[in-house]
């Protein structure tokens, strides 16, 4: 049978399961990613487990996201993840050493590899043909113990390039027309996979900016083939050796399909605050911006800043405008050093920072109320950036320069300049020091692990009880991200090893008072909460899901879900459940009092769960698995495994 390459990495991977879409999937994890937003967890995790070392062929943990020393907080994280990775023969990547995904891809990511990691844009890693999926840090956790990833079996969605990208549009705008077309859900419970003649006109770092916002589609990940473009990285890396090629059979199928010529795009951005929301840039042109944001892990390359150091060579930003570049990776940096572009960017007014994730995660760089901040990061999301009520807008590097010369949107085909030719220089070599590998195992087991008052083990939640009797504190609508729920920034992650404090800050953007009021229900009483749509879009950081748990919440019903948070509030015992009929969104408010009884017998069923409130009675849906029940009833995959080892003992 003739396969795609999704087959292809699914099936070598496959542990048990698959089939049709939908169906349970277990998977052989080969590498893991950990960034330090979510990885404190991931290893405060491997010593509730008493795990003595990985069982991965590659564990690397990142520092890139909470860069910022504004007191001792992230520091004594860094030392602990430092420890952490000593003591369990991890990678260690320290700070300033660049972002997570494009330092992955630089020296460690290799054709026909699983990658498991904590961080929701880890599927970037399929620009060079690897099954890379976001998870929650306790799901990345267990792989590292050496368990498959459970998940489900996706729909191929197969995209056709053909053409080629005129000038002045990019990568980018590829991403930003699958969003255009399908928004923020069209990929949920889909691998996209690109194919098609196109694909010789695209490196392996524009295929990065796509893979990378693939998560933006809620895709469980993209793929590409592993073809020459793919070997020409891997040899300008000098890992050569690590090339192999991997391309689908002729006549392979796929469940969905589309195409995009490349020739027919334009320069596309996406107004705030969705990375669904796509127009022409030529539709916005003539708004005026306060920030145009260069960097993130979506357009990581040398390229992007090279365009864009072309753009305003020779030039000024006006007055009133942040000109802000952040570096991705020391490598990226070093070649901006040598080929005299970071100096045309400073001479443009630039500010020049710190090589990492920073303005995208809310850590710096914060826009003014009321001024437009055009950016190439990947999310738009409200708050995300650090100011509550923020309008950013998520564009290409093009037009970012381009509209950074003028103080407004500018559409670059607009501009009276030759479009910039680009020749790739050498890489750099690089020393490795600040990339530290795991320590032999005799040594590792000698090492303890470094704890400051801020780093809190996690706490032990109760199983959940047989019957449910709670009140609704919030009622949300669609699309609610895990920023709303849980915000990232410089505020609030700095807590993301002390649960006990981040919870704190749980759907602070959402409602204010839901702190207090949960606090006073209690954690043994517990509470729900009623969504629309996708709800928990976004980052895969399982804080949304374990501080609120922290504050009593129980149960989740929804129209819908995105994957990673579905995963993680599983995990942390909090039972997800969707309405079987959407209008009954509208029959359940805040405050309703609900009852659900019987529950384990309702769950084992596989029926439905009938919701009690004092006005009606609904119907809704779990589509748990057995392994997802066992752990919902034991209060979290922590308890499972605990309980699991006693019965072993």
């Amino acid at each position: 049978m003739a396969l795609n390459i999704t087959q292809k990495l699914i099936e070598c991977h496959r542990v048990s399961g698959g089939g049709l879409a939908g169906a349970p999937l277990a998977l052989r994890i080969d590498q893991t990613l950990t960034q330090d937003a979510t990885g404190t967890l991931a290893m405060l995790s491997l010593e509730a487990m008493k795990l003595d070392r990985v069982k991965t062929e590659v564990s690397v943990q990142y520092v890139d996201h909470n860069l910022l020393q504004i007191d001792n907080l992230n520091a004594e994280d860094h030392l602990f993840l430092e420890s952490a990775c000593r003591r369990y023969g991890i990678w260690y990547s320290r700070p300033g050493n660049g972002i997570s995904h494009l330092v992955h891809m630089e020296r460690f990511g290799r054709p026909g590899k699983s990658l498991l990691g904590s961080d929701s844009h880890t599927p970037a890693a399929g620009s060079l043909c690897m099954l890379a999926i976001g998870a929650g840090g306790l799901d990345v956790a267990l792989a590292m113990a050496g368990e498959p990833y459970s998940t489900t079996m996706p729909a191929i969605f197969g995209v056709e390039l053909t053409g080629a990208l005129p000038d002045w549009v990019s990568a980018k705008d590829v991403i930003l027309e699958m969003l255009r077309r399908h928004g923020v859900a069209g990929g949920v419970g889909k691998i996209i996979e690109y194919h098609g003649a196109g694909l010789r006109n695209l490196t392996a770092m524009d295929r990065h900016v796509i893979a990378n916002m693939g998560a933006e589609l809620g895709a469980t990940t993209s793929v590409f083939p592993s073809d020459e473009m793919t070997r020409a990285f891997l040899e300008s890396q000098e890992r050569g050796h690590d090339w192999r090629e991997l391309t689908a059979d002729m006549g392979c199928g796929y469940d969905q399909h589309d195409q995009i010529n490349l020739s027919n795009l334009e320069p596309l951005i996406a107004k705030p605050s969705s990375p669904g929301k796509v127009v022409a840039v030529r539709e916005v042109q003539g708004e005026e911006i306060a920030q145009s944001y260069i960097g993130s892990s979506a357009n990581p390359g040398w390229r992007d800043f090279a365009i864009a150091a072309e753009i305003v060579r020779d030039r000024t930003v006006p007055p009133g405008v942040s000109f802000d570049v952040n570096p991705t990776s020391r490598q990226v940096l070093q070649m901006l050093i040598n080929d005299g572009r970071l100096g045309a960017l400073v001479a443009a007014g630039a500010r020049i920072h710190q090589t990492g994730c920073n303005g995208c995660i809310g850590m710096g760089q914060a826009p003014a109320i009321g001024r437009n901040s055009l950016r190439t990061t990947p999310r738009n999301f409200p708050g995300r950036s650090g100011t509550e009520e923020d309008s950013v807008f998520l564009c290409s590097p093009e037009t970012a320069a381009a509209s950074a010369l003028v103080g407004k949107i500018r559409d670059p085909r607009t501009l009276d300049i030759p479009y910039p030719r680009l020749s790739q220089p050498a890489i750099p070599h690089l020393s490795s020091s600040l990339l530290e590998p795991p320590l032999p195992i005799d040594e590792a087991q000698k090492v303890a692990l470094v704890k400051g008052a801020n780093i809190k083990s996690l706490p032990e939640f109760d199983p959940l009880p047989d019957e449910l009797q709670m009140p609704v504190l919030l009622k949300m609508q669609d699309d609610v991200s895990t920023d709303e729920i849980m915000p990232a920034g410089a505020r609030a992650l700095p807590y993301r090893s002390n649960l006990q404090k981040i919870a704190d800050f749980s759907f602070e953007r959402v409602d204010p008072t839901y702190v207090a009021r949960a606090r006073a229900i209690g954690q043994k009483a517990g509470h729900a909460v009623v969504a629309g749509k996708n709800y928990g879009q976004g980052s895969s950081r399982e804080h949304a899901a374990a501080a609120p748990r922290y504050l009593g919440l129980r149960v989740v019903i929804a129209k819908s879900f995105a994957r990673i948070h579905r995963q993680n509030l599983i995990n942390y015992g909090i039972l997800p459940l969707q309405f079987l009929e959407p209008a009954d969104y509208d029959r359940l408010e805040r405050d309703d009092a609900l009852r659900i009884r019987d529950l384990r017998r309702q769950l084992e069923s596989g029926g439905e769960i009938l919701v009690e409130s004092s006005k009606v009675t609904i119907e809704t849906q779990h589509g748990l698995t057995s392994d997802q029940i066992e752990t919902v009833l034991a209060g979290g995959v922590v308890n499972l495994r605990r309980n699991n080892r006693r019965k072993a003992a």
